[in-house]
């Protein structure tokens, strides 16, 4: 089974890069890009930064053909493989290597400053990735001293679940509008009592005709009362037609026209 440092990765690619044939350097005051002929590169064409494991290779091709012509291994950056240049952020010193193990030192610069950038980025990024690998194999190869938390039952222990035995909240009663309850009785009122149920008066005395007036008649104030019936229980058919006849006679006597 492949595992990650079989693969390469792409981690940059600019496809605009000039590459410069730098002096040996005098002194230990660094590289100055002012000292190469920058308005004149050796070579023009594409750059392409891949990663294998923990190794980083900068490799210089061709832009339509894509054939490589120098490749620079780079095993930690900042390091010797990558130095930057003393008086400008666009311009690098790369050790190319061949198949036999020579080495050589060229100067790469870029047109633009966010090409460079990127560059410097795209380093920086996988050899950040490359200490977080190292810091956890290191952790990995310590033995674990510290107390282990136990989450299993002891011998004998043992849970209880209620499930569906939930009790049920009484939900409060609506006091609104719209509710159903009583109101209150008004402040400082008396509340009537009802009447007795054997005081219930059953001598009513209905009106039939009311207070007509008859102007052919003289006596315009006549009213015609019905007879009480002696009987207060007695049959309600009875009191009926008493009361009934009066009527008649009070609308035979009388002039007005019935509708």
């Amino acid at each position: 089974m492949a595992t990650v440092s079989d693969y390469e990765s792409i981690l940059c690619v600019k496809p605009d890069v000039n590459v410069y044939r730098i002096p040996p350097r005098a002194t230990n005051r660094g590289y100055r890009a002012s000292d190469w002929k920058l308005d004149a590169p050796d070579w023009t064409g594409r750059m392409r930064i891949t990663a294998k494991g923990k190794v980083a290779y900068i490799k210089l091709e061709d832009k339509i053909s894509g054939e490589l012509f120098a490749q620079a291994p780079v095993e930690e950056y900042p390091g010797i493989a990558v130095e930057t240049v003393s008086d400008s952020s666009r311009y690098f010193v790369l050790r190319i290597q061949d198949d036999n193990g020579r080495s050589a030192f060229i100067g790469v610069g870029f047109g633009d400053r966010g090409d460079a950038f990127d560059f410097n980025v795209a380093l920086q990024d996988h050899f950040k990735w490359v200490k977080q690998e190292i810091e956890i194999s290191k952790q990995s190869q310590l033995p674990d001293t510290g107390p282990k938390l136990d989450l299993g039952f002891k011998e004998g222990q043992t849970i209880t679940l209620n499930i569906g035995q939930s009790r049920k909240r009484d939900k409060p009663r609506q006091t609104g509008s719209g509710g159903l309850g009583l109101l209150p009785p008004p402040p400082g009122g008396k509340i009537a009592q009802p009447p007795p149920s054997g005081s219930s008066n059953h001598n009513t005395e209905p009106i039939t005709g009311g207070c007509l007036l008859d102007l052919d008649s003289s006596n315009s104030n006549s009213v015609v009362q019905s007879n009480h019936s002696s009987d207060l229980w007695g049959d309600f058919s009875t009191s009926a037609s008493s009361l009934a006849q009066p009527a008649q006679h009070e609308s035979s006597s009388t002039s007005w026209v019935k509708f």
